[in-house]
């Protein structure tokens, strides 16, 4: 059976250690306040089921993201309560800049770790995982903590694929990407499904690809005020200072060593 540890419990609540970004509390909007904060997160719920309603849902997000906010860090709401409170938001441009981050650096990361893989992959999903996998091994930790891989019947559709007991086994982890793969198949085979957990709930699945999970779990963090996981600190501290360039006045010893070597192979 798999686990993830991690640096905070199963609740959050129970979390003893510091999140990883520094607590950025803002100010509510002028002439906003916790009332009609309030009720406008409520709408926000009706509002998502509404078709082609993105702007009015952007708008909404963006005018209550300091309510929410400090509901986050005064409040550390389990990810259950968080889900049922905030709408499903869409709009992923952190995934964007992760993205094109992880591109610009793929090829000095390839030359300071080097990685065997062919650089010249068809499947750029497939290139940024290796990348991302031989960044984790590089930095002394494990790749299997964050990216958890099962096998699903290759006859059964996705939701039926998943047996009572990997069910009860994703729900034990405390934080991962999950991957589900359909047996028999190759690397170059779509996956089945590919999702992030949190204290045991499927946050997002159908995602697709590791690392746009990988992106999408930083900013989970971020968003939750969760604590990096210790077996993988060194790699959410790359992702955040280095591909992600924030904070970056404030690195460790190992990264700062990684990214003067990844300057001066530019």
């Amino acid at each position: 059976m798999f686990h993830l540890n991690c640096v905070k419990t199963t609740q959050h609540h129970n979390a003893k250690c510091s999140p990883p970004f520094s607590t950025f509390y803002p100010s509510f909007p002028t002439g906003a306040n916790l009332e009609s904060l309030e009720k406008e997160r409520l709408e926000l719920l009706t509002d998502i089921r509404i078709r082609n309603n993105n702007r009015v849902i952007a708008d909404k997000m963006a005018h209550t993201f300091a309510y929410r906010r400090q509901e986050v860090v005064n409040q550390e709401p389990g990810i259950k309560d968080f889900k049922d409170r905030v709408p499903e938001d869409n709009d992923h441009p952190l995934e964007e800049k992760f993205m094109a981050q992880l591109d610009i650096h793929s090829s000095q990361l390839i030359t300071v770790i080097r990685a065997k893989e062919d650089q010249h992959t068809e499947d750029i999903h497939l290139r940024r995982e290796c990348v991302l996998r031989a960044l984790i091994i590089f930095l002394g930790e494990d790749p299997d903590e964050l990216i958890k891989e099962y096998l699903a019947s290759l006859n059964c559709n996705l939701h039926d694929s998943r047996t009572d007991d990997l069910q009860k086994e994703m729900e034990e982890l405390t934080m991962a990407v999950f991957v589900i793969r359909k047996e028999g198949e190759g690397l170059q085979e779509p996956l089945a499904d590919i999702g992030i957990i949190i204290e045991g709930v499927e946050v997002l699945n159908e995602l697709p690809s590791v690392v746009s999970a990988c992106a999408l779990l930083l900013g989970l963090l971020y968003a939750l005020n969760i604590a990096y996981p210790k077996p993988l600190h060194f790699t959410f501290e790359v992702l955040q200072k280095i591909i992600m360039q924030l904070d970056q006045h404030k690195m460790s010893a190992k990264v700062q060593s990684l990214y003067g070597r990844l300057q001066s192979s530019e």
